[in-house]
Formats: structure tokens, sequence, C-alpha cells
């Protein structure tokens, strides 16, 4: 397994930016999908982005689309998450994630994440 921390979160007015890393350490990193997921008080944790393992192809959820920016850089082990023009209802705990080395597509199925860290709050005033 991959061993994750994430960092960045914090309080933020609607129309900000944040930037989420991701540091990654154990399991090849540089050969692991990796993604963002968030979950909202009450709600069941969702997708919000994934990047392949070369950076090759990034996949967005509709919500965010247009307005976050998901990267790596494997040089580093880190996974970043860029996240402007925040709006309220963004607000949740975000959580990247190791995809499962032994599924080979990309894929936004949290239940093909096998690897997660312990999550960093954002949080957006209205």
């Amino acid at each position: 397994q991959v061993q994750l921390v994430e960092s960045g979160g914090g309080l933020v007015q609607a129309g900000g930016s944040l930037r989420l890393s991701c540091a990654a350490s154990g399991r090849a990193f540089a050969r692991t999908n990796m993604g963002w997921f968030r979950q909202a008080p009450g709600k069941e944790r969702e997708f919000v982005a994934v990047i392949t393992w070369s950076g090759g192809q990034r996949y967005y959820a509709d919500s965010v689309k247009g307005r976050f920016t998901i990267s790596r850089d494997n040089s580093k082990n880190t996974v970043y998450l860029q996240m402007d023009s925040l709006k309220h209802e963004d607000t949740a705990v975000y959580y990247c994630a190791a995809a499962n080395l032994a599924i080979p597509v990309v894929t936004t199925d949290i239940g093909a994440y096998d690897s997660w860290g312990q999550g960093t709050q954002v949080t957006v005033s209205s």
C-alpha cells in the first residue's frame, strides 16, 4: 500500500483559491493512478478528480470541472489539487487516494482505491 498525507486545507471565502497537496510514500507512486475525493457532512464520499500515473489523462467531476486542476510531480511523490473559484458547496473533508495497481484502467470508482490519506478540511464561507 501507499502511505498518504494531505495538507493545504483551511478556511477561505467564496471565490477564493486553495491548493491541496498529498505526499506519498511506500508502493511505487510513479506507477499509481491518484485521485481526490471529498466528503461533506451527512453525505457520502464522492469523486472529485483523478490523474493517471504519467499525468497524461485527467478526469473531473462535473461539479468541479473548469475550477479545479489535478496535477502530480513524480519526482516529489506528490499529487496536487488546485481549487479556484471556490463555492460554499465545496466545503468538505478532502481525501487523496491511490488506485489499486491491479486495476489497469483509470477509474472514478471509489472501490478501486486501496490507500487513503487522513483527509484535510476545506471550508468555504459564503
